[in-house]
């Protein structure tokens, strides 16, 4: 598949998880006795996965995140040569959809202010912005980069030519739902740069100063993850 499809696979993907995940998030999780919460946004995001995977995993190997694919290049899943096409494709497309999440938003009757848009950040006293509970630059970088790790080991796994056939969309989306439904209170959950990007664009201030967190964590966490599988689960060649 030429890399400029599987680049505009990447953009639909990622444009499908922001504005499914943190459209949930915008939109549904605080709305008094009937919101969706935490719970909720975590499922979403986890379905965006699920059912990306199905309809792009063929073309692109539905990364959606730049983290996952450093992980995969480490993992030597994936060549660095189309490393920067699908950054650059995942980014735009998290853009993308931020900006239509944004555009529904302004338009709702009494709009005054965006709040944290769905961002993600650290540190406390920052409200809307920051750790939604409080949490440390410290703890919210082993947060992110501990989870990405494992979403990555995750990601290896299922996918490996070993692995049961046809499972691996389930997986990963499960595995991305567990991460929201631990993460969210720490961090609103990122391990993925792009999706952070997008959001941090248009709720600026804070959310864009503390940006290079949910870029640097993920992705060293994806890198980890990636030469992990390998150390102990790739195959010798006889």
């Amino acid at each position: 598949m030429p890399l400029s499809k599987r680049a505009i696979a990447e953009f639909l993907g990622t444009f499908w998880l922001v504005l499914g995940g943190c459209g949930a998030a915008v939109f549904a999780a605080g709305i008094p006795n009937v919101g969706i919460g935490y719970a909720g946004v975590a499922l979403a995001f986890g379905l965006t996965v699920l059912t990306m995977a199905f309809a792009i995993g063929h073309i692109s190997g539905c990364h959606l995140n730049p983290a996952i694919t450093c992980g995969l290049v480490a993992g030597k899943r994936f060549p660095f040569s189309d490393l920067p096409a699908y950054i650059v494709a995942q980014v735009l497309g998290a853009i993308a959809a931020a900006g239509v999440l944004y555009f529904i938003l302004i338009h709702q009757a009494g709009f005054a202010t965006i709040g944290g848009f769905a961002s993600n950040g650290y540190g406390a006293n920052l409200a809307p912005f920051g750790s939604p509970h409080g949490y440390s630059l410290a703890a919210c970088f082993v947060a992110e980069f501990v989870l990405t790790a494992f979403f990555v080991l995750v990601i290896m796994g299922a996918t490996d030519e070993r692995a049961p056939k046809g499972f691996a969309p389930i997986a990963i989306g499960l595995c991305l739902t567990l991460i929201h439904l631990i993460s969210i209170p720490i961090t609103n959950t990122s391990v993925n740069p792009a999706r952070s990007t997008g959001q941090a664009l248009f709720a600026g201030g804070v959310a864009l100063h503390q940006l290079w967190l949910f870029w640097v964590a993920p992705i060293l966490g994806g890198i980890i993850g990636g030469v992990l599988y390998n150390s102990f689960a790739r195959q010798k060649k006889a």
